[in-house]
């Protein structure tokens, strides 16, 4: 089982990937690549991303054939992918930072700007968070309900249909924190920040068959 860890420029890339290699332990390689074919192959995705959605979205768009092998991979393939925080925002219809982007469609929404009326409560939301998981998932399998995570971020999902929402937290205002439908899964915050629980979700992922 190979794991590719989409390489387009992200910020968060070497810790993710370190993050993933962690949890699969020498069970499995994990690719850091930009390679279309690579990625067509890979029987796992992780999809990073740090930054704007905008520029995260472009840097996909800016590798020839790269989106269009995700998408197959994901698609046509049913690959699982794992969204990391902008990677999980590129999951939604549209993202509205720095204009209107689309994403991949693969979860009816859109991502938002996170507006708490709060003076001191700062932003961007940075920092642990206490997640509330909404209902059960085979990656979140073992997680405690009151576990906490890493975040680092200023927008955030809004999902149409709440039957995707995995998890959210408390800032200010009530913020998406994981989603998932079908193959695709993804959260918000950092596992590659989050530690033991971070290593737990992606190794999880590793085993989970969608």
């Amino acid at each position: 089982m190979t794991v590719a860890v989409i390489d387009y420029g992200s910020g968060n890339l070497h810790s993710a990937a370190k993050a993933v290699e962690r949890a699969a332990a020498g069970a499995a390689p994990v690719a850091i690549t930009s390679d279309p074919e690579t990625v067509r192959r890979a029987e796992r995705i992780v999809l990073p991303g740090q930054g704007a959605f905008a520029d995260c979205k472009a840097g996909l768009d800016a590798i020839p054939g790269l989106t269009e092998a995700i998408v197959e991979a994901v698609e046509q393939r049913a690959r699982p992918i794992f969204g990391i925080c902008v990677g999980m925002q590129l999951m939604a219809d549209v993202g509205l930072e720095l204009g209107s982007t689309p994403g991949f469609g693969w979860i009816a929404g859109k991502v938002v700007r996170i507006e708490v009326k709060d003076p001191a409560i700062k932003m961007p939301h940075m920092g642990w968070n206490e997640l509330a998981l909404r209902r059960p998932h085979p990656v979140f399998a073992g997680v405690a309900p009151s576990a906490h995570a890493y975040f680092c971020h200023s927008f955030h999902m809004e999902c149409d249909d709440p039957a995707d929402l995995l998890a959210t937290t408390d800032y200010g205002i009530t913020v998406t924190a994981a989603v998932a439908r079908a193959n695709r899964v993804a959260t918000q915050f950092h596992p590659e920040k989050s530690q033991a629980l971070g290593l737990a979700l992606l190794g999880n992922f590793l085993k989970w068959r969608p």
